[in-house]
Order: C-alpha cells, then structure tokens, then sequence
C-alpha cells in the first residue's frame, strides 16, 4: 500500500534518485512498512490448489455473466485494497511442484523434494507453521474439500517422508490438538475402511476431541474442545454438482460454511488464530480437465476468500493470504469466433465432468449419453462423439492423476471443448509463477515476486512470533 501510494504521488524524483552511492539500490527505497511486524493477530491463509491464471481468469468471467458480479479475488485487485505479487512455486527437486513439496515451502520455510512433507533430502525435519504457532499460544487449524490429511492441510501440520502415507497422517495429527480440522477422508480415519481396521476416530473421541460428521453436527460444535470434522467418504462432490443435490445439501457443509465455523471457534481465543483454507477440488478437477467442476469450485473457494475478508476488515487484526500452490492444466477462454455464447453454455451446467463420466454404463446407447449430457450440461453431442466416449468403457484407458477408473476424462473434455471454447494444455502441474494477494497487518511485507519459502517467515514476522 505504502509503496503504490508513493508511486502515485509522484514524488520519486524529490527523493534525488541521482544522488544514491554505488550501494544503495532502488529495492533499500521501496522497503516493507517496518510497523507491519507483530502487528497480525491472526492469519487466514487460503490456497485454491492447482489454480492456473486461466482459472481465475475464467471463474471471475462466469460471475460476471451468470450473477452480474465480479469475484471477490478480482474485486480485491480493482478496488487496490490488497498487496499484489507473484510467487515462484518450485521445489527442491524440480521446477514444476507437486502440492507436498509446495505446502512444505510454506509450512516449513524450506524447499523439499516433490512428495514430501517437511523432510529434506537428508531425512531431517523442518518444523511445520502451524505447530510453531500451536506453540506460541495460538489457535490453529485447516479446512479443505479434500481429504484432510491431504497434502496441502499436511504441509502446515507434519513431517512425513511420503504424502501418500495418508493412514499414517491421520494418526499423526492425533497428538498435536489443533484446534479445528474439517475435510473429507473418512476412509482414513474409520475402521471398516482402513487396512489395519484401527478405529482412528475412537482414538480422538478418548483424547477428548469433538467429532462431526455432518452439517448439522458441524454446526453444533462449540470452542471448548478441539474439533475433527469428517464430511464424506474421500473428498467432498464438486460444487456444481452439490448446488444440484439437495441430500448433498443437507448433510456436507461447503468450502465457505466450513471457512466461517472455523472462524467462529477460534476468533474469540485471547492469543489469536492461524487457520489454512484450501479449495483442493480445483487441482482434481484440472487433473480430469473438468471445467464445470473446476470452476464452480473456484468460485466457491472465491466466496470463502469473500467470508475471510469479511471477517478481516472487521476485526482490523487478520492478515488474509490469497494463492495458490501451483497452475494446473493452463485452461483457458479461447477463439473469437462466438466465445461469449458458448462460455455462456457453463450457466446452464448442473453436472460436472466427473460425474457424467461415472454415470456412463458401459452398455449405454448413443442415444442414452446423448440425452444425458444435454440433460447434465445443456449441450447436444453428435452420435459420432457419443460412440466414441463409450469405446473407452471397453478398454478403460483414460488418464488423469485421480482418475482411478481410467475414464476418458481427457478425450470428454476435448469434446466439450468444442461447445464451450474452454481448452486445456495439459492434465498435470505447471511451473507457471501464480498469484498471491495478501490484506490486512503484515501484507505490507510481502514483495511484488516472492519464493515459495518466503511466506513461511513472512506469516512468523507479521505475528510477531519467533521461533
């Protein structure tokens, strides 16, 4: 803010930029606000996994032209009311990062190799933000729309060689006692899903925990104990499909009701709180190039960046950190020829890829898909596409890192292309720099391109707390 101010005023020229010695740079005359230090009570810190600029580009265009608003992340840009930067998210290891290595960056203020969660090359550990906070009196906790012992909620939390050792980081979050962990990953956490039958959720109930797991349980937690909130089997549905599910509805809370209840048990605590939100079903939906799933999710994660910032500018204490850990697939609005009518199409979607795809039997007509996709995504597929979707249910064998059935996900979403202008360059991780926005005490000391790590000891200066 201070230094978009100065540049405004015009002054720079008063400053005798000619009269500078041979040591001093133009970076000594652009410094942080000294006064941002220790000054963030608390920290909301929200990451749309996997959110290539496309992404935002797009989901900001659909809120325009479906609810006559821009996204709350764009109006944050236009009204000038956040510091603006990019972020190179490497690790270790490679230039495009998987989303443990990225997290670890942040958690643990140091790069690791892809696949890790806080351990070096070496073996040895880096101690995760949220336990360094934990340890300096704050409340801490994560909210995410995918398993919460993925590995973005993991990288602020443990150290794990593997990110894959999902069962394992379920057990390792039973002894911290952070204060609110709310996502999917039942099957983590329930006896009669886990190889090793251990019934993880007695464990926390004996060690004093509140459970919930559903939104009205959800909704009847209280601050005194610290909370596990467990919504679904894996990850929460897409947001598209829910907004059309009225048992979804009903009993899975979305990314944004979560956002606002871990707030709200933790914003009255005297020494603060430092809370991570992640949106991680835009990275699955750009693994299966699924562009309803993915932008109806992002726009959902944008109204949990709206509910932070609510709470923010009331409470004059927060610093909000918006990004996200890595592009995904690079989607993007392209071809003038009727663009705008056919991006216009994703009003009419009440289905994601994801599940027209797993709705498809293998013995289903052309006909069958055909009225099913119109139905779903309110567009009319020739008979030749139809026939073509359903040879890949004979051979199942499509790709897409969540793609466990092998379903064509990639060979749909170049179809669907063709009614909506949306292309994909890919089903993997990019190392695209990406955006960061950070509002509230303490953004000030953010630079306009920053290393993943950074932020790691940014978050630690603007609370104040020294490890």
């Amino acid at each position: 803010m201070i230094r978009r101010d100065f540049l405004k005023t015009g002054t720079l020229s008063a400053l005798g930029i000619s009269l500078l010695s041979a040591t001093e740079t133009f970076g000594q005359l652009f410094a942080p606000d000294e006064r941002a230090v220790g000054s963030a009570k608390n920290i909301i810190f929200l990451v749309s996994d996997g959110m290539s600029n496309g992404t935002l580009t797009m989901a900001n265009l659909l809120s325009q032209r479906m609810y006559g608003r821009e996204s709350k992340w764009i109006s944050l840009y236009r009204e000038n009311k956040v510091v603006r930067a990019f972020m190179d998210t490497a690790s270790a290891d490679s230039m495009v990062t998987d989303s443990a290595a990225s997290s670890s960056a942040w958690g643990g203020g140091v790069r690791v190799n892809n696949g890790s969660l806080n351990v070096n090359a070496d073996g040895s550990f880096n101690t995760p933000i949220l336990q360094k906070f934990k340890s300096a009196g704050k409340k801490v906790g994560c909210v995410t729309t995918v398993p919460i012992t993925h590995a973005t909620p993991a990288g602020f939390c443990i150290c794990n060689k593997s990110r894959s050792d999902q069962n394992g980081i379920a057990l390792q979050y039973l002894p911290l006692r952070f204060d609110v962990m709310m996502g999917g990953g039942d099957k983590y956490f329930n006896p009669s899903k886990r190889k090793d039958k251990v019934d993880v959720y007695s464990q926390f109930e004996k060690a004093d925990y509140q459970l919930a797991k559903t939104k009205q349980q959800m909704q009847a937690l209280d601050h005194q104990k610290p909370v596990l909130a467990v919504f679904d089997n894996d990850a929460l549905p897409f947001s598209v499909d829910y907004a059309h599910d009225q048992k979804l509805q009903n009993t899975i809370p979305t990314l944004s009701e979560m956002t606002v209840k871990a707030i709200d048990l933790m914003k009255d605590h005297a020494e603060g709180f430092v809370l991570q939100v992640e949106g991680g079903k835009v990275d699955w939906a750009a693994h299966s190039n699924d562009t309803p799933g993915l932008l109806f999710d992002q726009l959902e994660f944008d109204l949990a960046v709206e509910k932070a910032i609510e709470f923010a500018e009331k409470d004059r204490n927060t610093l909000v950190i918006i990004t996200t850990d890595h592009g995904n697939g690079n989607p993007g609005l392209f071809g003038e020829e009727n663009a705008d009518q056919k991006f216009d199409l994703f009003q009419k979607f009440k289905h994601s890829n994801d599940w027209v795809l797993n709705s498809i039997k293998p013995n289903d007509t052309a006909a069958n898909l055909i009225a099913m996709i119109n139905d779903a995504q309110g567009y009319t597929i020739t008979n030749e596409q139809a026939k073509d979707i359903l040879t890949h249910y004979q051979k199942l064998d499509g790709g897409g890192l969540y793609n466990v059935r092998k379903l064509p996900f990639e060979r749909f979403g170049k179809i669907q292309s063709e009614y909506t202008s949306v292309n994909w360059g890919s089903m993997e991780h990019s190392a695209d720099y990406v955006e960061l926005a950070a509002f509230g005490p303490g953004s000030t000391l953010m630079n306009p391109f920053v290393r993943n790590t950074e932020l790691h000891n940014l978050m630690l200066n603007a609370a104040g707390v020294k490890v």
